[in-house]
């Protein structure tokens, strides 16, 4: 590969589930350059058979996640002289994912845990009754707002060491989806999300490390809601002692 500086030697994995390798690619360097930007360049200019998801490039819907030199990124937000070392690139799927083909990592376990965590909104009411209003500047109001931007981009999962070692572990994104519900006066299972999360690969598995909050594109911090949901758990089990 040449080592121009006006081009970039790209890794890009490979593969599917089953395994595969990394194929290098020559790119030329342009200014204001992203990975996602790359990416797209390999697959209409090189190798049409290239998979890979995104949707708005625009740094909104988090589909374009992948692991840019060993992290997970956006790539449609990271600028390649960011995180480019002497013109080298390395771009795979996430990871703690299945694979579907190349970049594309399958999302079904990461939304099935969210499921396992009771991640879905139990509603307390109809379409037919009054819309009941909630104070914004409630404690719980504040606690649930704070967590509720997650766009489930499965980024903070990829980073998570805990999942890596521990499938059955519910992960950072599931967590603090239920720990939004938690604390959402409108939902009406609150002791059914604690007992979900309290169960083996729930939030005591947590091993603190932060890597969830470090790299969250949303600069959320799903260490923080598990935190919070240890302690509510606790307080649940001794309440029911």
């Amino acid at each position: 590969m040449s080592s121009d500086t006006k081009t970039l030697d790209v890794s890009v994995w490979r593969g599917d589930s089953a395994g595969g390798k990394f194929e290098r690619f020559e790119v030329p360097n342009q200014e204001s350059q992203t990975i996602l930007d790359v990416v797209v360049w390999i697959q209409q200019k090189i190798d049409p058979t290239l998979a890979y998801r995104y949707a708005c490039r625009v740094g909104m819907c988090g589909s374009c996640a992948m692991m840019v030199n060993g992290q997970p990124r956006w790539t449609c937000r990271t600028h390649v002289q960011k995180v480019a070392r002497d013109n080298r690139i390395e771009v795979a799927p996430l990871r703690n994912l299945p694979v579907i083909k190349d970049l594309a990592a399958d999302m079904d376990p990461f939304f099935t845990k969210w499921i396992k965590a009771e991640g879905v909104f139990h509603p307390t009411s109809t379409r037919d009754d009054d819309i009941v209003g909630v104070d914004p500047s409630s404690a719980d109001r504040i606690l649930a707002d704070a967590a509720i931007e997650c766009i489930n981009c499965a980024v903070c999962y990829a980073s998570c060491d805990t999942v890596q070692g521990n499938p059955d572990y519910l992960g950072p994104a599931a967590l603090n989806r239920a720990w939004t519900l938690v604390n959402d006066a409108k939902d009406g299972k609150r002791s059914d999300i604690l007992e979900a999360v309290s169960q083996g690969g729930g939030c005591h598995n947590c091993h603190s490390q932060g890597s969830c909050a470090k790299f969250c594109p949303n600069e959320l911090s799903p260490i923080t809601s598990i935190a919070g949901l240890k302690r509510e758990t606790m307080k649940s089990f001794f309440k029911g002692r």
